[in-house]
């Protein structure tokens, strides 16, 4: 599946664990983009994301072609319940050299586009406060704020808002 400044995207199988949690955990040890305080292992990570799941998909990002993996972005379902089966929170990362290329509104397009043509109506971005590009990135992608918790998690000694934004596809 290829999309626009030679973005391709591969669904991510159970053989792509390693890049995945590599780079989550990049981002775990050195941001406040996740609120995880140690490494996650890769049951962990396969409990967090789909794979072999028909609606909600982790794809790997690739620079050019598929051999170039420069990150990973995901649909998962907002909760574990029939009832939200038409929702579903997005995430994504790249490899920091990566970031600031505007890659993302190109990866966030992509999934809206796989969201809507598998019947999911409603995507959530949960998002620390201290994560501006992020803030940014889907605000500038037409999503609306729909929570803001002040100061509910902790990490590297700071209090830390969450803030969730949502659109309906």
């Amino acid at each position: 599946m290829k999309a626009e400044n030679q973005i391709i995207f591969k669904e991510a199988t159970l053989d792509d664990l390693n890049f995945v949690l590599d780079l989550y955990n990049y981002y775990l040890a050195n941001t406040t983009c996740t609120f995880d305080y140690e490494n996650i292992t890769q049951e962990e990570l396969q409990a967090r994301l789909a794979y072999h799941n028909k609606k909600y998909k982790t794809f790997l990002v690739c620079d050019e072609t598929v051999q170039n993996i420069i990150g990973f972005c995901f649909l998962t379902q907002l909760r574990k319940k029939p009832a939200y089966d038409q929702t579903a929170e997005v995430g994504l990362y790249l490899k920091p050299e990566k970031t600031g290329k505007s890659l993302g509104p190109v990866i966030v397009k992509f999934l809206e586009d796989y969201a809507k043509e598998n019947q999911i109506e409603v995507i959530i971005a949960t998002i620390s406060g201290e994560n501006i590009n992020s803030v940014k990135l889907f605000e500038k992608m037409g999503y609306e704020r729909c929570a803001h918790y002040k100061k509910v998690a902790t990490k590297f000694g700071r209090r830390l808002d969450l803030i969730e934004y949502e659109k309906v596809l």
